[in-house]
């Protein structure tokens, strides 16, 4: 079974446990804590990987960094998925708890790249025109990358607008080669 679907189930039972306590947005935050200090910390992620490491020990360390934290349900979830041998794949079940929270909250993650930083006012312009478009609730990140010379690009989730220079360039490029060989 593929690590998505694994993540998916796990996730999927953890979310349906929050919206029974009705709780969802307490839930989602102990989730956002975990998932944002795995992703931060390599170390962690090492050890949680780590099979020559004993699972009760597993179960401490995440009881000593979370516990005081995090409420007693997400805790003992915590554990459950060591018990069951999922502590690699902690970080990609609460990814999938996140994204099943944003979904029910019809918000849309994007990805903004320009060719400069964009001030605020820009940003939350891009941010309101999106959420016009998609008629739902946006959540932006967005990235500098110079070599895109100018414009930007908005990713939505497997849809990409690049209005970048770099790209309009490419464009030309391949309409005079096409005529070029004609």
């Amino acid at each position: 079974m593929s690590v998505f679907r694994i993540s998916y189930r796990y996730a999927n039972s953890f979310f349906q446990l929050a919206e029974e306590k009705k709780s969802l947005k307490k839930f989602a935050e102990d989730v956002e804590l975990i998932h944002n200090t795995l992703v931060q910390s390599k170390e962690l992620r090492a050890i949680l990987r780590n099979p020559v490491i004993k699972q009760k020990d597993k179960k401490n360390l995440l009881s000593i960094i979370f516990g005081p934290k995090i409420q007693k349900e997400t805790s003992d979830f915590l554990e459950f998925l060591v018990t069951k041998g999922r502590e690699e794949m902690i970080t990609e079940i609460m990814k999938e708890f996140l994204n099943l929270r944003d979904d029910k909250e019809g918000i849309v993650k994007t990805n903004i790249t320009s060719s400069v930083d964009l001030t605020d006012s820009v940003k939350k312009e891009i941010a309101s025109k999106l959420e016009k478009k998609t008629n739902k609730k946006i959540k932006t990140e967005f990235e500098v990358d110079t070599n895109i010379i100018g414009g930007f690009i908005v990713q939505i989730k497997d849809t990409v607008y690049d209005a970048s220079v770099k790209h309009q360039l490419e464009l030309l490029r391949k309409k005079f080669s096409e005529e070029i060989s004609i």
